[in-house]
């Protein structure tokens, strides 16, 4: 088992993006809610532990979808179908890295950081991949769940805890989700119906599901404002604002242009959003300018 295969079964993209996430949030409670510096060694924990769990979870995800990958052209490259990898190997590699993320944690974090970390790898793997995928459409709604469990591990990592605006802040995740991959499905919607999986734009067309989009898009723009009525401040709300509205835009124009080329320019659009609400999130809480005193 090479670097480069087990580079591409953890989904580097993805651990990057969940321990974004997952720091920004740590930092964010270090200083709003523990009132305290953000602890480095601490953090290096999480970081390591966060990384394991996405990439043990990734590749348990490339196992059991090994069959249906080899009919989706965007996936029938991947390490196991394409033979460059034994299916065995990654199984292994995917329990064995799962299971040292939860006893780093352990170790290393607090319970219920530790707990989370533990919880988004069950999300992703037994709710997401293993009986809602290829099942029925809110496969990705409610799998959307297991991208909560990085932010809320992170705040849990300074806090000790979980109170309700590190809920919040998880949940970003959860209601941006169906937005973002969603633009995917459309742009390979042929892909899915070859594989038989449920996505939305396999079961109600194109125009339906930009329609689906907009309205998720929708709900996401005033549920992230609706943050500084519980801590967030001015510097927070300009980044979901800005963003946020972007995101309406173009998703708005979706349905205009029901199309897997405009489908694509929209999930680019889509794409970044957590990344820059969460550094937003992070940046508010170092130049914090309070909305609700």
């Amino acid at each position: 088992m090479g670097l480069k295969e087990i580079l591409e079964v953890s989904k580097p993209r993805i651990i990057v993006l969940l321990v974004i996430t997952a720091i920004t949030s740590m930092y964010a409670a270090s200083i709003l809610i523990a009132h305290k510096p953000l602890d480095g060694i601490t953090l290096i924990h999480l970081i390591i532990a966060g990384a394991l769990s996405s990439a043990g979870s990734s590749a348990l995800n490339h196992y059991y979808d090994r069959d249906i990958d080899p009919l989706m052209k965007r996936t029938s490259t991947r390490p196991i179908p394409s033979g460059r990898i034994s299916a065995r190997s990654v199984l292994m590699y995917g329990l064995g890295v799962s299971a040292i993320s939860v006893i780093y944690a352990w170790f290393t974090l607090n319970p219920v950081s530790t707990f989370f970390i533990a919880l988004g790898i069950f999300f992703y793997v037994m709710v997401y991949t293993v009986w809602l995928k290829r099942n029925n459409w809110t496969n990705i709604v409610i799998g959307g769940f297991a991208g909560n469990c990085a932010s809320m591990a992170g705040w849990a990592a300074a806090t000790g805890s979980m109170d309700l605006l590190g809920v919040l802040v998880g949940m970003l995740v959860f209601v941006w989700t169906p937005s973002h991959f969603w633009c995917l499905a459309m742009k390979i919607r042929d892909d899915y119906a070859e594989a038989k999986v449920p996505m939305l734009p396999v079961l109600i067309g194109m125009q339906k599901t930009s329609k689906y989009i907009l309205i998720n898009t929708a709900i996401l723009l005033p549920y992230s404002i609706s943050l500084v009525a519980f801590g967030l401040g001015y510097v927070y709300l300009g980044v979901a604002l800005v963003s946020g509205g972007l995101m309406l835009l173009y998703h708005y124009k979706l349905t205009k242009t029901p199309t897997s080329d405009f489908a694509w320019k929209a999930y680019k659009v889509t794409a970044p959003y957590l990344t820059i609400i969460f550094v937003g999130i992070a940046l508010d809480a170092a130049f914090h300018i309070p909305i609700i005193k």
